[in-house]
């Protein structure tokens, strides 16, 4: 993508926008000495890979006013004070019982806004604010239990992989930042959530008849020494971490977007922080709103 994550190196934060910055020094992340500011720059640096994914899919703020290993909590309801040039999408939510007014992150002001308020984590949904009823996205979430290791999420992930192409599906892997991976598949517009669901889980259980370590139910994805693919995401309100999203952990991890061939034995889920990552030129997921599936 044109500009890259470095584009605004030697310039000034404050110079790049109208969000009235505060506490730069803060320490959010104590164990890797990451500072507000740091968290500032990472997300208005990796802004040119970033906001495209974002703009008009509502989003989730994951909040850590006092940084790591503090109390934390989501919002999902714009907050008071909210700008005038920060977007919202308003939707009704049966569950609340109230209009729900989410954030939509289309512009470099609104992601800095959301980095402000120590939102380390963004949360996005699976469809865009324009068709909210209908994903543009499918997810598998694989996460290992002990005494499995990241190793053996990657093997899954292939073998995910190869059955998405048998159906002539491309598809993208990143980081979940944590412990797991996330295998992501642009969809065509129409499909209904419980569409998406279905199909998920239906590459969840053929694998699991063949892979003893693999689980398709959720009543056993904390066995020990399985692997369950994750199929529940894929509902209407639900969320998945956003790629290039920090992610709560002692070592500032970041749910990387991939290339396949990154993804290989002694890879590890650390190896990808608010450090390594400001190295990174070019965008693996370059094109994906633009790739277009039927299932």
């Amino acid at each position: 993508m044109a500009g890259g994550p470095g584009s605004s190196k030697g310039t000034s934060i404050g110079d790049l926008t109208r969000v009235h910055l505060t506490r730069l020094d803060k320490v959010l992340y104590p164990a890797a000495r990451v500072t507000k500011g740091d968290v500032l720059m990472y997300y208005t640096r990796m802004a040119p890979f970033l906001l495209p994914f974002l703009r008009n899919r509502p989003l989730t703020m994951h909040r850590f006013p006092n940084g790591v290993g503090g109390e934390a909590f989501f919002e999902k309801d714009a907050p008071a004070g909210t700008p005038d040039y920060v977007d919202i999408f308003t939707r009704f939510s049966k569950m609340a019982e109230r209009d729900v007014h989410f954030i939509l992150c289309n512009n470099l002001d609104t992601l800095i806004w959301i980095a402000n308020l120590a939102s380390l984590e963004i949360h996005i949904t699976l469809s865009t604010a324009g068709s909210f009823e209908s994903p543009d996205l499918l997810l598998f979430d694989l996460d290992p239990e002990p005494p499995l290791l990241f190793d053996d999420v990657i093997d899954l992930a292939y073998v995910v992989r190869e059955q998405l192409e048998e159906a002539g599906l491309r598809s993208y892997i990143k980081t979940s930042g944590k412990k797991g991976v996330h295998i992501v598949v642009p969809l065509n517009p129409g499909y209904s959530f419980r569409e998406g669901r279905e199909f998920v889980h239906g590459i969840g259980k053929e694998i699991a008849r063949s892979t003893p370590h693999v689980v398709s139910e959720f009543t056993q994805s904390q066995d020990p020494g399985t692997i369950f693919i994750d199929y529940l995401q894929n509902a209407h309100g639900k969320t998945m971490v956003s790629p290039y999203s920090l992610r709560a952990t002692p070592d500032a991890t970041v749910s990387a977007p991939l290339r396949w061939e990154e993804l290989r034995h002694g890879v590890h889920p650390e190896d990808f922080n608010i450090k390594t990552m400001l190295s990174r030129h070019e965008d693996p997921w370059s094109g994906i709103l633009e790739t277009r599936q039927r299932i």
